[in-house]
């Protein structure tokens, strides 16, 4: 398995270098086509009108939506000029989520900037919140500060469910290039620690049938610390610059309501992480 194709989503009103660097990085190490890819629509205004002047507003704020993506294209275009491969735009007057969806069957992963808590406009952004429980394919979620992909040490968030099996095996192309792998899992309590460990040393073996070292952890439970608040611990302490884990909801019903782990991992601005649903 490889990365054929790579797509970046791109924000108006919001830093965008972050991701076009790690974007860039990954069509160079896989030889992979660049997709970049953006939307945005027209805020409805805060005010009535009709007739002619409603026209004219209308056509007004498309003109400037429409001035301000060609803007993100000459960014994507300048961002990728020296990284080979085929490059290609796709933009749209739509919601940026609905559009990035849409155009996510033709990448085998998409990147995306991490969620902003003080900005958050779905007339001018696709947030990784609205992306990840649907776009169907691995996202990786690069935050702002991030300057490159950071191999040399991986932190894989393993649970035992269809999403975690689903994330690492997304994640192989790029775990076959780090340098350490470290698996773990939080026990949940009650859990018979034997047996956890007994499969996070199964995903440890299926990944050396692949070609990758990685060690094994079952991390301590700790009554006083969220799942979130753990696996950031374990992150730090093997200086992971990219999380691989499972994206979950709250339930079948309301997916757009992350977990609290999902949540955590979309808004934290430490390292890239991949998701995968």
């Amino acid at each position: 398995m490889t990365y054929a194709t790579v797509m970046v989503s791109l924000a108006l009103d919001q830093s965008n270098e972050a991701r076009l660097q790690v974007a860039g990085e990954l069509a160079e190490r896989f030889e992979a086509a660049i997709v970049g890819v953006a939307a945005a629509q027209l805020a409805p205004p805060l005010y009535f009108t009709d007739g002619a002047e409603a026209q004219r507003l209308i056509d007004e704020g498309e003109a400037s939506v429409k001035r301000r993506l060609a803007g993100l294209e000459a960014q994507f275009r300048a961002a990728t000029k020296n990284r080979g491969g085929h490059v290609e735009w796709r933009s749209a007057l739509d919601f940026p989520a609905r559009f990035v969806l849409a155009q996510a069957r033709c990448a085998d992963i998409v990147v995306s900037g991490g969620h902003s808590t003080v900005f958050s406009d779905a007339f001018a952004l696709a947030s990784p919140r609205d992306l990840v429980m649907q776009v169907g394919r691995p996202l990786l979620v690069v935050p702002d500060r991030a300057n490159w992909l950071d191999l040399r040490s991986v932190l894989v968030a393993w649970k035992d469910t269809a999403e975690a099996r689903r994330a690492v095996a997304d994640a192989l192309p790029m775990l076959r290039k780090a340098r350490d792998i470290t698996i773990v899992e939080i026990p949940e309590q009650g859990d018979d620690r034997s047996s956890v460990m007994a499969g996070v040393t199964d995903v440890a073996a299926w990944l050396a049938r692949h070609g990758v070292t990685a060690t094994a952890r079952v991390l301590d439970s700790a009554r006083n610390e969220t799942a979130a608040a753990q696996l950031e611990k374990a992150a730090g302490d093997v200086g992971a610059g990219l999380i691989v884990a499972g994206a979950y909801g709250h339930s079948r019903f309301r997916e757009l309501i992350l977990g609290g782990v999902t949540q955590y991992l979309v808004t934290q601005s430490a390292r890239s992480v991949l998701l995968s649903h």
